[in-house]
């Protein structure tokens, strides 16, 4: 049996009321197309393991493109990249900074996550928020075996103006150089015995979700 969810932040919490943003809106090229989220590792779908992780959010909506009645049986809004031409992740992280600040203003931060990690860990939120806290820095991301993971982040949503202008006016597609500019803290994970950040890419990958998924059932 899966653990549960770590408790969502309540009265006196000192995690600060977030919103979740699965970024659902990559192509799967290298897996023949389609829905990365949709595939299921260990008997469940990779969409459904992502959003077990990000119950500790005060809310949650999906990043993705095209018709969104493929996920309708998550009862979640999906938002779309307002950001013609695929303009990358940092164009689903602007989606859900604009529609945390119009739709939900009580949330001041974004939590983000790629729909193919099937196995985040509990304690993300509470993690990321801590460091951010503990260095003064606005942003955080994940980090594991020496290499950041800066999709899987914290993001304040009074950075999405410049956000904004710096995936339109200077056509930055790069995550990690975008978050150098205001600073950065990164919250390690160990990736022993297992990587928690592993994405699913390849069909290898996904063979390796699979193995994993056999070996650690609570993961």
């Amino acid at each position: 049996m899966s653990p549960s969810p770590a408790p969502g932040p309540g009265p006196g919490s000192a995690i600060p009321p977030t919103l979740g943003l699965v970024l659902a809106g990559g192509r799967a090229m290298r897996l023949g197309g389609g829905d990365k989220g949709l595939l299921a590792v260990g008997g469940r779908p990779i969409l459904a393991r992502v959003l077990a992780r990000l119950a500790a959010c005060d809310a949650v909506i999906l990043n993705a493109n095209g018709d969104p009645a493929r996920f309708a049986g998550y009862g979640l809004p999906v938002v779309a990249d307002d950001i013609q031409n695929f303009a990358g992740p940092l164009a689903g992280v602007l989606a859900g900074l604009d529609w945390a600040a119009t739709q939900r203003p009580d949330l001041a931060h974004v939590l983000s996550a790629p729909a193919d990690c099937p196995f985040l860990p509990a304690d993300l939120l509470a993690r990321l928020h801590a460091v951010a806290r503990d260095t003064g820095r606005p942003l955080a991301c994940a980090g594991s075996g020496g290499r950041r993971h800066p999709v899987v982040a914290l993001w304040p949503v009074a950075l999405r103006h410049d956000l904004r202008r710096a995936v339109i006016d200077e056509g930055l597609h790069k995550v990690g150089a975008w978050m150098d500019r205001h600073g950065v803290a990164v919250a390690d994970w160990p990736d022993l015995p297992f990587d928690p950040f592993l994405n699913v890419n390849m069909p290898e990958d996904f063979s390796a979700a699979e193995r994993l998924a056999a070996a650690h059932p609570e993961a």
